[in-house]
């Protein structure tokens, strides 16, 4: 008999586990612990009965990093680097997001100045040494960072060491490195975190890693001591694989979007299952709006950032907004009714929680409109307080001079345009047509708004999976083990660069099968994929291109790639391959069938339609008789006519007026309008 498998997403609101033991899955949700998030997973673990079981492995994605960044909880943190070089972080890129924004604010790096320091060495670009490494400014930088900085800054717990063409020749970071860790510093060294060119966003990227390395490597450590021995204990990266907690306690900034990546995985598998490939995926949780967009592949990105800092380790490409279940209401300074990005988390939470909240919040919206049943909330296991949220909307409706249900509906209409705003950014800003895919709502709260989303943008249809609220989760199981690898070239793209590529991915594809290796992956089961960074010669960025073996195929598909994205190409101008990168895959077997068991008993959903409040054609509110349908009475083939809320023990499911759902052979919800209904 297989040990089971038990996948963790820890959220903002929820902790979600899914369990896989005897080819059967269980789900469970807990309240988060945001001061301690393994008090969750613990608690977790024993609801499931596997709290001192022997597992075959626990996957578990982590918002601590994400959180310590954005609320910039990191631990203090110094900065190593060449000499000149100090205010690399503070000049960043003459770029600008908003292009006609006079009031402009940059982020302020996560070292401050007197935390970043010089040591006299020097590299050309191709690494040869042009000023050897000085051990005396060594030195005096270390006792620079071990220094009371007149009592106004903590002391450094962390350092990230980034010299001037490191990833060059690594020589000199080693040696200041290695001091830096015999001072009893967090050390995160540029050549091993990202040895790629770009001086800023390695250097941003590097001390980010240090930023949240100590708190990922005490947290994975305190969660290792609480599990059985020998447990194996892996975490989901930003690139929607997975690597060991080892790993990622030592390169904590690939968990940055670990949850966020998770729900694409699962997102994009049971999809295939359902017969699309060509798809947005809708991820609403208590905090946040996570979208993405597969075309018969999940897209990567290196050109990310975190709270307004870049971040160039592979991620797969999503956007996020600061919408979700949990973000409150309130009034700006002209009076107009904004919603997000300030959430009320786990702890008070929603009024509707009935822990002390009292802000109105999406879900208290909901509760008013009665699309959240309040006896029907994780299948009965929480009931949801309708006075309180009747009271949190109270002081909307009075601002707005209109009814508590009027309130609410606008509520759901402010978060929606911003989802929808989202959606746009992945799809229409970028020449594709959200009308030519399917959206698959999942999350929490995916599944309340996805057919209202669907209608704005004419997208055809909506997926809800078959446990949607947990779907991040179970994305951790199925997940490969993924590593990455990259190395900076940049040498013309003609036939003479051929052997320099080759060799590079030579050497990083034997790299990539030792460490798989490490993991317990047969080489059967590896498989190794390679492409090439190319930009036109003169051009700031590139575009990465998949390595078909030589140079001028290659090159073919890089002048195609550029006209897709830019409306032109000009194969005449000379192009560079400025980075190799390299990803080694270790494939999972994911299971072919899935079950939603959850962990206590539904209650029988009433048959008796309720009165449930929706906007009229003139975006009035409008009480309508709605069926309350409990999902697991549907059986596939089952066909439901809105409006109807379809409740489970993970999320609710709100089918509009117009809409149609459907249930396929493995418990997927496929809902079209009406017209669209065969």
């Amino acid at each position: 008999m297989a040990l089971p498998l038990v996948g963790i997403d820890s959220g903002g609101t929820f902790t979600d586990l899914v369990l896989i033991a005897d080819g059967h899955l269980t789900l469970h949700k807990v309240l988060s612990t945001p001061d301690q998030p393994a008090r969750a997973i613990l608690q977790g673990l024993a609801d499931l009965g596997v709290r001192d079981a022997p597992l075959a492995a626990l996957v578990h994605g982590s918002t601590v990093a994400t959180n310590a960044v954005l609320e910039r909880r990191g631990v203090p943190t110094g900065l190593i680097t060449t000499q000149g070089f100090r205010d690399v972080l503070e000049i960043g890129r003459q770029t600008r997001p908003k292009l006609y924004d006079l009031q402009v604010r940059r982020s302020v790096p996560l070292v401050p100045r007197a935390r970043r320091v010089e040591v006299v060495e020097r590299l050309d670009a191709r690494g040869v040494v042009l000023t050897p490494l000085d051990p005396a400014s060594l030195h005096a930088a270390l006792a620079s960072l071990r220094a009371d900085v007149d009592g106004a800054l903590p002391a450094v717990e962390s350092v990230a060491v980034v010299l001037l063409f490191g990833f060059t020749n690594p020589a000199h970071e080693a040696q200041v490195a290695a001091a830096a860790r015999a001072a009893g510093f967090y050390v995160s060294v540029g050549h091993e975190i990202l040895p790629e060119f770009r001086e800023y966003e390695r250097t941003s990227t590097v001390v980010l890693n240090a930023y949240v390395g100590p708190l990922i490597d005490r947290y994975l450590g305190e969660l290792e001591a609480s599990l059985p021995p020998a447990t194996p204990l892996r975490i989901m990266q930003s690139n929607g694989g997975s690597i060991t907690s080892a790993t990622a306690r030592r390169e904590a900034a690939r968990t940055l979007l670990s949850g966020p990546a998770a729900g694409v995985v699962g997102a994009a598998f049971v999809a295939r299952q359902a017969g699309f490939d060509q798809i947005i995926t809708l991820d609403i949780g208590g905090t946040s709006t996570d979208v993405a967009l597969v075309t018969g592949k999940i897209h990567q990105t290196t050109d990310g950032s975190i709270g307004g800092l870049p971040m160039r380790l592979p991620m797969i490409d999503i956007h996020t907004v600061g919408a979700g279940g949990g973000s409150l209401a309130w009034f700006d300074q002209g009076g107009a009714l904004r919603v997000g990005p300030r959430s009320a988390g786990a702890d008070p939470g929603p009024a509707a929680y009935g822990h002390g909240g009292t802000g109105a919040t999406v879900t208290d919206a909901q509760v008013v409109l009665g699309r959240l049943q309040p006896d029907a909330f994780l299948g009965g296991a929480m009931t949801l307080d309708r006075a309180a949220a009747e009271r949190a909307l109270e002081e909307v409706a009075a601002r707005l001079a209109m009814s508590s249900a009027a309130a609410a509906l606008g509520i759901v209409r402010v978060i929606n345009a911003q989802m929808e705003a989202a959606i746009r950014v992945i799809s229409v800003e970028r020449g594709l047509d959200p009308r030519d895919f399917t959206l698959v709502a999942f999350g929490g709260a995916g599944p309340l708004h996805a057919c209202e989303l669907a209608a704005a943008l004419g997208i055809p249809r909506v997926l809800v999976p078959a446990s949607p609220g947990v779907l991040s989760a179970l994305g951790m199981l199925i997940a490969d083990i993924l590593k990455d690898y990259v190395r900076t070239v940049m040498v013309p793209a003609n036939d003479a660069a051929r052997p320099i590529v080759d060799a590079a991915l030579a050497d990083l594809a034997a790299q990539g099968r030792r460490d798989l290796a490490a993991e317990g992956v047969t080489a059967e089961s590896m498989t190794i994929t390679a492409d090439l960074d190319m930009r036109y010669l003169g051009q700031s960025y590139e575009l990465p291109i998949p390595y078909v073996g030589d140079i001028a195929g290659t090159l073919a598909d890089f002048h195609a790639a550029h006209a897709r994205r830019f409306g032109y190409s000009d194969p005449g101008e000379p192009a560079q391959v400025v980075n190799v990168r390299l990803t080694a895959r270790g494939r999972t077997n994911p299971p072919d069938l899935i079950v939603s068991t959850p962990m206590v008993d539904l209650a029988t959903a009433p048959t008796a339609p309720r009165a449930v409040i929706f906007a009229d054609a003139a975006g009035e509110p409008v009480f309508a008789p709605t069926a309350i349908i409990d999902r697991a009475a549907l059986s596939p083939g089952a066909r439901i006519q809105g409006p109807a809320i379809i409740t489970q023990y993970d999320t609710t499911t709100v089918l509009p007026p117009g809409w149609v759902a459907r249930v396929d052979p493995r418990g997927q919800l496929l809902a079209t309008p009406m017209e669209a209904d065969q």
